[in-house]
């Protein structure tokens, strides 16, 4: 399973691109609002640092302004990847972007049939948002395994990428299900690596050390 970061901080993506285990990052316009500066200057920086793709997210609505708006994106960067959310004329505008060899991560998808329409337009990736569905008493783990199942069973070429990640245990369920990406918060990658009985190992270890 491949890790991206979501966020639109340099400073988290060269915190975790230093560990060496990064392979994407994702962003949304929520994330970019949140940074300062360019938002052109901020997504090239990132794709600099990561090597790997970058999802920045369109924010026009209507099938043309999007394909506009994406082409221009996609000159940034080798590594960028198109968001669009995944509605009718998102659906249009994938479709002809993805026949010109834009990539699209596919993004707000809750349902197998929204995966379906992401899959049959061309989609490269597609992004169901798991604790969003979580939110509202729904299993997004669930609907996630059904997506990626009929993914596998009709062999379509595009990646799912395992995203609205709330705390570690999400981590281990796209895992387990045989997700290809999870997209992790920064908070989220500091608690993947952190345990207690590493620390106390730790210090057990120095302790027989120092008493040699």
């Amino acid at each position: 399973m491949k890790l991206y970061l979501d966020t639109a901080s340099v400073s988290e993506i060269k915190e975790i691109a230093s560990w060496g285990i990064l392979d994407g990052v994702t962003t949304n316009p929520s994330l970019m609002a949140k940074e300062k500066g360019d938002y052109k200057k901020i997504l090239k920086e990132i794709c600099d640092i990561v090597k790997g793709p970058v999802s920045g997210e369109v924010i026009s609505l209507k099938k043309d302004e999007m394909i506009k708006e994406a082409r221009d994106l996609s000159k940034i960067s080798e590594h960028v990847v198109i968001k669009i959310p995944c509605t009718v004329d998102g659906l249009r505008a994938t479709k002809a972007l993805s026949g010109e060899g834009i990539r699209v991560n596919m993004t707000l998808v809750f349902s197998p049939n929204q995966a379906i329409l992401a899959a049959k337009s061309g989609a490269a990736f597609i992004s169901p948002f798991v604790g969003r569905l979580d939110d509202i008493g729904n299993s997004g783990v669930l609907v996630v395994k059904e997506i990626l199942a009929i993914v596998n069973y009709y062999n379509f070429d595009t990646q799912l990428i395992f995203a609205s990640v709330r705390h570690p245990e999400h981590v281990r369920q796209a895992a387990l299900i045989g997700v290809h990406i999870a997209t992790i918060p920064y908070k989220v990658f500091i608690q993947l690596v952190n345990h207690p009985l590493t620390d106390v190992g730790i210090e057990r270890f120095l302790k027989d050390w120092e008493s040699r």
